[in-house]
């Protein structure tokens, strides 16, 4: 239930991969399966079932977007998550009978979750990820409710309205865009496909909803593209300032040069291959992914490596001479460059001169699939605020790095940008003064 509050990645690439990426079968191994029912506690609920159903809100984040900032109450609600429309407030989720979601019954729970319709017949903005959720399994949709009303701790307290411009707050024509957009059976097993790919793409597709955050939107602000079918799926996204990166094959700024290991590796410690997340993507890995067992991770990896690429961008040529590249039409020797004498001031003391970064601690720049991505947006937004890398169980220690807002002007940070991504192997478009100018505006930097 991790909505729409992005998830990025370019301290590291991947952004990973999947803005959200859940798994389940912690308890059969495949959340298609059939088991036998065990028998139910003394409270009425299945105790197996009930675990399940905790790992599930876990590796989808539930908690991640229904929960307020700054010491909120577990599932209470009161984030805002930002969209084009205005701001949307996560809802209370707790078992409150009042307030919550504590008088549902399965059936309304499961037409919230795959529809996108609350009890009482009101329509959810598409915050809530349920095109995603659509493809969930009718066990797991079971298992979530259970936890959710058996596991959480009700809380009384109402969450704050969204605030969401006319006409968009006219939730009655969200029945048409539900009727147009959202798919209308759970995920099917593709038969010439083997049982680990198709355990990890319903954990992208359905529960994972990386799609929500990887996938371009459309006039209708609707994905464009709910698997693998589409030339658009998973190809990265804008959402709240930050770019989701293309988790697509490409050599250049996707997942091409990234092993299974890599990225499995970077959904449970924020770290891979010299990539490492930043941004939105710190969060999502630190409230959920880092808790995958490592067969979900796996599943995970193993179906996105088996994606081809697509709208490719950016290249990387490993081993060529640190010169900047003259595909970008620089030519200016690095004694003379501003762009190489503010990296070596700012930037290289944690990076090095070569851009390799130190593993596990600083990441690399080159080859970065986020640093060569044609979308500069979560590069110019890095610059500008600074960021962190995750704190996890099992990775290597948080690193920080410092905003620049108020020590480099644009023309600096963009000419900076410039010299990264045409430096050590990297091939990638310029950056501007003015692109630098127009998003610090947008976010008020």
């Amino acid at each position: 239930m991790r909505a729409a509050r992005v998830r990025g990645a370019v301290w590291g690439t991947c952004g990973g991969a999947c803005a959200a990426l859940l798994a389940l079968a912690v308890i059969t191994g495949s959340s298609q399966g059939q088991g036998t029912p065990a028998p139910r506690s003394a409270a009425g609920v299945d105790a197996a079932e009930l675990e399940r159903g905790a790992y599930l809100a876990k590796a989808a984040d539930c908690a991640g977007c229904h929960t307020a900032p700054q010491g909120g109450a577990p599932y209470a609600g009161g984030l805002g998550l930002g969209s084009p429309f205005g701001t949307i407030m996560s809802t209370n989720i707790t078992p409150d009978p009042r307030y919550g979601i504590g008088r549902y019954s399965y059936q309304d729970f499961e037409r919230a979750l795959r529809e996108g319709v609350a009890r009482g017949g009101k329509r959810l903005y598409p915050a809530m990820p349920y095109v995603s959720f659509a493809k969930l399994s009718d066990e797991d949709v079971h298992a979530l409710y259970e936890f959710i009303l058996h596991g959480v701790a009700p809380v009384a307290k109402p969450a704050p309205p969204s605030d969401v411009a006319f006409p968009f707050n006219q939730r009655w024509a969200l029945r048409f865009w539900q009727m147009a957009f959202v798919p209308s059976k759970p995920f099917v097993p593709n038969p010439r496909r083997d049982p680990l790919w198709n355990h990890g793409a319903y954990l992208v597709q359905g529960p994972g909803h990386c799609g929500a955050c990887h996938t371009p939107r459309g006039m209708f602000y609707q994905e464009r593209g709910t698997d693998e079918s589409s030339s658009e799926y998973l190809v990265g996204g804008v959402n709240d300032h930050w770019f989701a990166p293309n988790l697509t094959g490409d050599q250049g700024s996707g997942l091409g040069r990234l092993t299974a290991a890599d990225i499995a590796g970077f959904l449970r410690t924020g770290h891979g291959a010299g990539v490492i997340a930043y941004g939105s993507m710190v969060e999502q890995i630190e409230d959920s992914s880092q808790y995958l067992t490592q067969q979900d991770a796996a599943a995970i990896a193993h179906y996105l490596k088996s994606l081809p690429a697509q709208q490719p961008s950016g290249t990387y040529t490993r081993g060529t001479d640190p010169a900047r590249s003259p595909a970008n039409g620089s030519r200016v020797p690095d004694s003379l460059s501003v762009g190489f004498n503010v990296y070596r001031s700012f930037c290289a003391s944690c990076h090095h001169d070569d851009g390799r970064g130190v593993p596990n601690v600083f990441p690399a720049l080159a080859g970065n699939p986020s640093v060569i991505s044609e979308d500069t947006t979560s590069l110019i937004r890095l610059l500008v605020e600074g960021g962190n890398s995750p704190a996890t169980l099992s990775g290597p220690p948080r690193q920080n790095m410092p905003g620049f807002a108020t020590t480099l002007a644009d023309v600096q940070i963009a000419q900076v940008l410039t010299y990264i991504r045409g430096a050590w192997g990297n091939n990638a478009q310029s950056v501007t003064a003015n692109d630098v100018a127009t998003l610090r505006k947008e976010l008020h930097k």
